[in-house]
């Protein structure tokens, strides 16, 4: 009968931990990225040999000693992805894990909100663990923005222009060209066009001014019919700006550059040009490629590196670590790759994976957890009762 009292408080040591594992679970329904467990028991056996009385001698018997708690796992089905305000929020859709650096170590989860760090790295902002991503060559590093807060200016080195020049015009005017210098200085130039058919048909003269009217080029275009000749459809300026190094702007008519006549109305502009200032560094976000992207307020972007995934062949060889983190525990390396390579899922930006606590599922556990430790206290309580009339029998003797 003491076996007894002894196998029931295994019970009540088992279903405890059972419940303090539902209320781990269900205090974190609210836990970005939390991944519920769940209890798995065991039952405990000794051996015997030879009961006298009961079975012949030699033979073998086992005795059941009661339940344990063998082991938990952990349920790592994906919780709902609800919107968040964060530009580098980051959710997975799919399978895979996010790695975070802690050094040397390597960390992982499911979401987590990222910004930029005083050195300027991309980290969470709550744990302060560097976000991994992967070079070129597939290498896990870490990155930052120092060093790219700034876009360097880049000087026009083409204009090109589209529509029509109408070949009855006696003139055409095209005014607040915007160019930049090498030094990112910008310049406005003014290019006007006059008609010389009264000399050869076709002809056009093209004149360049600065933003202060004086000359800074001149040249022509020819038309052959409505369209240019090939060897008169492009001027080469020559630009030289106080306090900048020289370079050379091509005004380009060759794309789709028309010569019909259409009165006196010309409806010929610049359709495209390169070159820009220096830009500052206004966002840094995710793009639908799974890259981290840079955009400047100079209108230009730069993409500096994927967002690594991790992939495990087993995600049970993952312990909780705690604030939505896992580590490994010994097992081999994890798969680094992009995003939707190797069965993977996609990055959501602005975006939080929610608990996969199910209330439901946990509250009928909680029910046959309660209804085990009920049973098991009253084992011990039979089991007491029991001892204490033999004391009373023992007595009477």
């Amino acid at each position: 009968m003491l076996e007894s009292i002894y196998i029931g408080l295994t019970g009540l040591n088992s279903y405890s931990r059972g419940l303090q594992m539902i209320s781990n679970n269900v205090a974190n329904l609210n836990t970005p990225g939390f991944k519920a467990s769940t209890l798995r028991f065991g039952d405990l056996f000794y051996s015997g040999t030879g009961v006298p009385g009961l079975l012949s001698s030699g033979s073998n018997v086992q005795f059941g000693a009661g339940v344990t708690y063998s082991q938990s796992t952990v349920n790592f089905r994906q919780g709902d992805i609800r919107s968040s305000g964060g530009e580098l929020d980051l959710a997975i859709q799919g399978r895979g894990l996010l790695v975070l650096m802690d050094g040397n170590d390597k960390l992982y989860a499911r979401t987590g909100q990222f910004g930029l760090d005083k050195d300027g790295y991309i980290s969470e902002r709550t744990l302060g663990f560097r976000l991994g991503m992967l070079t070129p060559e597939g290498i896990l590093q870490t990155f930052s923005v120092n060093g790219k807060r700034t876009n360097p200016p880049k000087a026009t080195a083409s204009i090109k222009f589209a529509d029509n020049l109408s070949a009855t015009a006696q003139q055409h005017v095209i005014s607040g060209v915007e160019v930049y210098d090498a030094n990112g200085g910008t310049h406005v130039w003014t290019i006007k066009f006059a008609n010389t058919f009264n000399t050869t048909a076709g002809r056009w003269a093209v004149t360049v001014e600065n933003d202060k009217g004086e000359k800074i080029e001149e040249g022509e275009i020819v038309f052959n019919g409505s369209t240019l000749a090939a060897d008169k459809n492009k001027i080469t300026v020559a630009f030289a700006p106080q306090g900048a190094p020289a370079s050379s702007i091509v005004l380009d008519f060759s794309g789709s550059v028309t010569g019909f006549s259409a009165g006196t109305f010309s409806s010929m502009r610049v359709d495209t040009k390169d070159g820009f200032g220096a830009g500052d560094l206004t966002r840094v976000l995710l793009d639908t490629d799974g890259q981290i992207k840079l955009e400047y307020s100079n209108g230009q972007s730069e993409k500096v590196g994927y967002v690594a995934l991790a992939d495990f062949e087993d995600l049970q060889v993952l312990t909780q670590r705690g604030d939505g983190l896992f580590e490994e525990r010994g097992a081999a390396d994890p798969r680094l790759v992009r995003q939707g390579e190797g069965g993977l899922g996609t990055l959501r930006a602005q975006s939080i994976e929610a608990s996969n606590v199910d209330l439901s599922q946990e509250f009928g556990q909680l029910i046959l957890y309660q209804r085990g430790y009920q049973a098991s206290s009253q084992v011990i309580t039979v089991a007491n009762e029991m001892i204490q009339q033999l004391f009373e029998l023992r007595g009477r003797g």
